[in-house]
């Protein structure tokens, strides 16, 4: 009787243990995804032609009245810097997305057989070797600019990584008894790939798309800052921070410090929310 109660007391703690697991994955996506919306959805109504400049309050430091304090202009910081971030994640999401969609569509055209799985071979080495930064800005450039013109460059240049991992992934499967066994009842290779590797690749996919969030708005945020990405007079985060440097020296902190810092906090919220969809998507770490 003893040894019976203490195994339902470790079973009940296992079961509790796990709960507890799930629970705090799903709260830390929850709170990430939370706040994300609420960032995006204030940023939606706000007109960036409408914010109000004062001159009679310009350079104020933070105050209850303006939390982030104001700029040369008497413009308000926090609801510039809500606006920023709301265009930088509209940007990333375009950006990521059309990173997803390459990468998917090169993984499985390497899976047709292996002249096309060494060109894309060469196409990923080829990204791979040049920075991203100045790609992105001379594909930007190419295209006028604008906020066009960063999605595409972006995108362009944050595929690969998603694109290697589901090659190798594609090369497992690849090998399995499944995916032999329909070859030998005559299956083609393109019912193969839309059948049996395509369902399979969709954790990749999504924790793959959420990852490249973070990598796509830093980027677009250096390339603003560097004067190539968006146009001077949208209110994005790279925009203010490279009009806040000329201010620096007044000691106008603040110009730079909160749209910094909220930018940080953005990327960091998007890394949260992809590792733990991957934990939770993990058949391994799910039942941990």
């Amino acid at each position: 009787m003893m040894n019976s109660s203490s195994n339902e007391k470790n079973n009940v703690n296992n079961v509790l243990g796990r709960i507890n697991l799930r629970t705090k994955t799903l709260l830390a996506i929850g709170i990430s995804v939370g706040i994300l919306v609420l960032v995006i959805i204030n940023s939606l109504f706000i007109d960036s032609t409408n914010i109000a400049t004062n001159w009679s309050i310009i350079n104020q430091p933070p105050s209850f009245e303006h939390l982030f304090g104001t700029d040369w202009m008497g413009r308000d910081m926090l609801t510039r810097t809500l606006k920023g971030l709301g265009l930088s994640v509209q940007i990333g999401l375009g950006a990521s997305i059309l990173s997803s969609i390459i990468a998917i569509a090169l993984a499985m055209l390497s899976s047709l057989n292996k002249y096309l799985d060494s060109f894309v071979s060469w196409l990923i080495d080829l990204f791979l070797s040049i920075p991203h930064i100045l790609l992105i800005i001379l594909i930007s450039i190419s295209l006028g600019g604008g906020a066009f013109g960063v999605i595409i460059g972006v995108a362009f240049t944050h595929w690969t990584s998603l694109a290697r991992v589901l090659r190798a992934e594609i090369k497992e499967i690849q090998t399995s008894e499944f995916v032999k066994l329909s070859r030998n009842l005559g299956k083609s290779r393109l019912w193969i790939a839309r059948k049996h590797i395509l369902p399979l690749l969709y954790t990749q996919i999504i924790v793959g798309t959420l990852l490249i969030f973070p990598h796509a708005i830093m980027h677009e945020a250096g390339v603003t800052f560097l004067g190539f990405g968006l146009s001077p007079h949208e209110p994005a985060i790279g925009i203010i921070l490279s009009e806040s440097m000329r201010y620096l020296a007044t000691g106008t902190w603040w110009l730079a410090l909160f749209p910094g810092l909220a930018l940080l906090i953005l990327v960091l919220l998007f890394d949260i929310a992809g590792e733990n969809v991957k934990k939770l998507l993990n058949p391994a770490s799910a039942q941990e």
